[in-house]
């Protein structure tokens, strides 16, 4: 076994991962932080995170164009195009933000299908409105992210992540609380709207960090020297559309097949609700794992491709699906193991860790499927193939995910004898979606290879 690429693709991976990780973060502590004010506050995040997520995970997704376009300039040598790249990213992110921010300031097209009560109702809207301010800033980021995973200088991301986070630790809980001991009042007690709050501050500063990055490090002087800052380069722009677009909708179409869960989810109460928040918190966090892999392997065979070494990039690949696969069987035997406890750490209302203990053992099934299907969509992102994993993505976690989840959920399977499952159908259809991506996935980046 050739140990050079398992350990390039460690190197690359293992930051992203730490970035990822304090990235996800930011979600568990609004969990844990919104979970103690009360019910409905955990409710409207529920329902807001999921919008939001959907929606700025979609749109990261387009700019994550800029990590294989970059890699492949690399690859070649060419900094004059990687470095127009870099320059064309703003340009991209203001598109995208201006788009992104008019779903969030009007909202109630989708907070209409959760048919929340009303007070909850007007908790989530002030949360979409708050993050929307912040959405520039956190698209910004994803760029710098995508530029620096193109040129394989990926530590920056993991201490700008760790301080976001470490950051949203502190600020969050003297938001979103209000502690009255004796006559002074500790924390100022927005709830759910100081999560957001926290969000949006630390965005605009994590962003600005990585612009300075970009402005200041050697690593990308020579692409600074070789490129100037320009107007819109509808060419360049076109392809960064053409290559991210299917991207951003896998991404959506992935993501959705989980968060929109939620909303209709909401339907079976607030207790139910709460339980499905804490598990699929703990299902992004753990797909963390698989993602990093992911992104280091789109990254290397971008390179590979981009210098023609098709024998090396198909190496890249393969180190990818071993590392992903090995560490998320891992992953989901610990999920399995301390269940109770991670249910615990969630909530502490029995009912909701009922709930949630009864869904992680679907959470734990998918996870072999899960890695093999990330790896392989990622891979296909570097050779630059990504409408065709859209058509699969589209298939596997909308038809049979989503739909399929409704139909177990609301109206069982009569005629196989299966009755409503409640929360449960939407898990057990999030199974066989992603074993079906699974399969496709891994076929079509097979058949890629061998025709390359």
């Amino acid at each position: 076994m050739k140990r050079a690429p398992y350990i390039r693709l460690a190197r690359l991976a293992w930051p992203v991962l730490i970035a990822q990780l304090a990235t996800i973060g930011m979600m568990a502590i609004d969990t844990v932080v919104v979970g103690r004010s009360n019910t409905d506050n955990l409710a409207a995040l529920a329902v807001g995170a999921s919008i939001y997520v959907s929606l700025a995970l979609a749109l990261s997704g387009v700019v994550q164009a800029l990590l294989p376009g970059i890699a492949r300039a690399v690859g070649r040598q060419d900094d004059q195009e990687a470095g127009h790249l870099m320059y064309q990213a703003v340009w991209l992110v203001l598109l995208l933000a201006l788009f992104g921010d008019l779903i969030l300031c009007f909202p109630g097209w989708l907070i209409a299908f959760a048919e929340l009560p009303p007070h909850v109702e007007a908790l989530t809207r002030t949360y979409l409105f708050i993050l929307a301010c912040s959405l520039p800033a956190s698209l910004g980021y994803r760029a710098f992210h995508a530029i620096a995973g193109g040129m394989g200088k990926t530590r920056p991301l993991m201490w700008l992540s760790l301080g976001q986070t470490t950051g949203h630790a502190l600020l969050a809980p003297v938001l979103v609380d209000s502690v009255l001991i004796g006559s002074v009042s500790l924390g100022l007690g927005l709830g759910v709207a100081g999560a957001a709050l926290s969000q949006a501050l630390l965005a605009w500063l994590i962003c600005g960090a990585g612009v300075l990055v970009l402005l200041k490090s050697a690593v990308y002087r020579p692409l600074r020297v070789a490129a100037r800052f320009a107007p819109p380069d509808p060419a360049a722009l076109r392809h960064l559309l053409r290559v991210g677009l299917p991207m951003g909708l896998s991404y959506f179409v992935e993501i959705t097949a989980f968060t929109l869960m939620a909303i209709f989810i909401a339907r079976l109460g607030p207790e139910v609700l709460a339980g499905h928040r804490v598990v699929a918190n703990l299902s992004a966090m753990v797909y963390m794992f698989p993602l990093s892999i992911g992104t280091a392997t789109a990254a290397l065979v971008g390179q590979s491709a981009g210098a023609g070494r098709e024998p090396e990039a198909r190496d890249m690949a393969k180190a990818g699906f071993w590392i992903a696969g090995v560490g998320s069987g891992i992953l989901a035997m610990l999920l399995w193991q301390f269940r109770d406890s991670l249910a615990w750490l969630g909530s502490p209302d029995p009912a909701v860790q009922g709930v949630a203990i009864g869904l992680l053992a679907y959470v734990a099934g998918y996870q072999l499927f899960d890695a093999a299907q990330t790896v392989a969509a990622f891979a296909l992102r570097g050779y630059h193939v990504t409408l065709l994993p859209l058509g699969i993505h589209l298939t596997a976690f909308w038809v049979i995910g989503l739909f399929g989840g409704y139909l177990l959920a609301y109206d069982g399977l009569p005629l196989m004898g299966i009755t409503p499952m409640g929360a449960a159908g939407f898990w057990c259809a999030a199974l066989g979606a992603t074993i079906l991506a699974a399969i496709g996935l891994v076929t079509l980046l097979h058949w890629v290879q061998r025709n390359r």
